[in-house]
């Protein structure tokens, strides 16, 4: 095990680097709007215009990689992404922090798609749920990380910004003087909209609901952090547990949904969410509380999105899962860019604590919806329930995350890629030679 962490550990330290960087800007730029008197709506909206460039930046991505390479398609990304944040230095205009932070989001897709297709083409098959595993570690761990950078160095400066383009800066390096053999082009995975609306109609919801709460709490936890009363150290510590509790949660989570029934376990989970987001929304906590509160809500909110992925699983055959993937990431896509307009207006018309009502109104439409006796078991697979695996529930991952998944049949992917290959268009030769020199 240690020596394939060794092999992947420069892709690990460039996805560490990321989601560093990303966690940071994210809390920022929150916060440095609201002191600045910009209005709740605004601040939803940038939030909004991320997770829109994310779920663009998929199919984007796919022309990129393929026109020019892995490497190459990585290097353009990361440089947009730089610029894009040394651009929020050089402008107070919300409406250019708008456009750019739509720019990172698509960019940043790119990127995931590449370090995801070479993690699944360097991965053995019995490395697959190792590296997985690891992948998500790493992306939560890099999301704590920039909270905890924020609770250190709590002052609204430049600073901020100069850190988060040296990350992306930095995170070229390992990629860029790899010498591992770089991934076979890709091809997108069509949606199949209308059989996974028929076969998983409980799973949609929750990948929905969970995006709209995500979402949500990126865009929206720092704004209600700092109308409670926490100041900027506090208010990166406050982002950084409640993250921590949900990368602590997905081993528990999982042990549990192997073991009971995946509909009853979201059900019983979004009664628990429902009740912590009223208490949250109730104010007049102490800070001890809040903390314990937010960390309770990290461990519920971060569980949604994996349980509601392996009942997903459970129900469609292998040579639909990486398909089935891209449909999920759209359906949470849809859902985190939502969720940060929906609360940040309730929040603008009836003070902070709508957020966490927001949240709450969210999470009782699991309760209603995701019943155990309303699945029938008609469509469930031969190995069914699949082993659950972690999942950073943030689309910090692109549709490509399937193929390392372990639950995937690996002959399936590779069959699939096969016959896409078949009919693609051949490559120019010039792109094909370079695709495949050493790194």
């Amino acid at each position: 095990m240690s020596r394939a962490l060794t092999a992947f550990s420069s892709l690990y330290f460039a996805t560490l680097l990321m989601l560093l960087g990303s966690g940071l800007l994210g809390t920022y730029l929150g916060l440095r709007l609201a002191a600045e008197g910009v209005s709740e709506l605004w601040i939803g909206l940038l939030m909004t215009g991320y997770y829109a460039g994310l779920v663009a930046g998929a199919s984007i991505g796919h022309r990129l990689i393929a026109r020019v390479g892995h490497i190459r398609a990585f290097v353009a990304s990361a440089g947009v992404v730089t610029a894009s944040v040394m651009g929020h230095a050089l402008t107070e205009s919300v409406q250019v922090w708008l456009a750019l932070r739509v720019l990172v989001g698509m960019a940043m897709m790119c990127q995931y798609m590449v370090l995801e297709s070479w993690l699944n083409e360097q991965a053995e098959s019995h490395q697959r749920g190792m590296v997985f595993a690891s992948y998500m570690v790493v992306t939560f761990l890099g999301l704590v990380l920039g909270q905890v950078v924020f609770a250190l160095q709590p002052d609204l400066a430049i600073d901020h910004l100069l850190y988060v383009a040296m990350c992306f800066s930095l995170c070229l390096v390992p990629v860029a003087t790899t010498r591992q053999i770089h991934p076979a082009p890709l091809h997108p995975a069509p949606l199949k909209v209308k059989l996974f609306v028929q076969r998983i109609p409980q799973a949609l919801t929750t990948i929905a609901v969970a995006g709209l709460m995500l979402g949500a709490f990126y865009g929206m936890a720092p704004v209600f952090a700092g109308a409670v009363g926490l100041n900027n150290s506090e208010i990166g510590m406050y982002m950084a547990v409640t993250i921590c509790a949900g990368l602590a949660a997905q081993w528990p989570a999982g042990w549990l949904s192997d073991r009971v029934d995946r509909s009853q376990l979201i059900q019983l989970n979004a009664m628990v969410l429902t009740a912590v987001s009223v208490l949250m929304a109730i104010g007049f906590i102490p800070g001890g509380a809040l903390i314990f509160l937010t960390a309770l809500f990290g461990l519920m909110v971060f569980t949604l999105y994996p349980m509601a992925v392996a009942l997903a699983n459970d129900h469609v055959e292998p040579d639909d899962r990486v398909p089935l993937s891209a449909m999920l990431l759209v359906t949470f896509g849809l859902g985190a860019s939502i969720g940060p307009l929906l609360s940040s207006a309730m929040m603008k018309l009836w003070g902070p604590s709508m957020l966490y009502i927001f949240m709450a109104a969210c999470s009782a439409i699991l309760v209603f919806r995701v019943r155990a006796d309303a699945v029938t078991g008609e469509n469930l697979v031969e190995a069914a329930p699949l082993q659950f695996m972690p999942a950073a529930g943030n689309l910090a991952s692109s549709p490509l995350a399937a193929a390392i998944d372990p639950r995937v049949d690996e002959q399936a992917v590779t069959d699939q890629m096969t016959d896409e290959d078949a009919a693609a268009p051949a490559a120019p030769e010039e792109v094909a030679e370079d695709d495949h020199l050493p790194g």
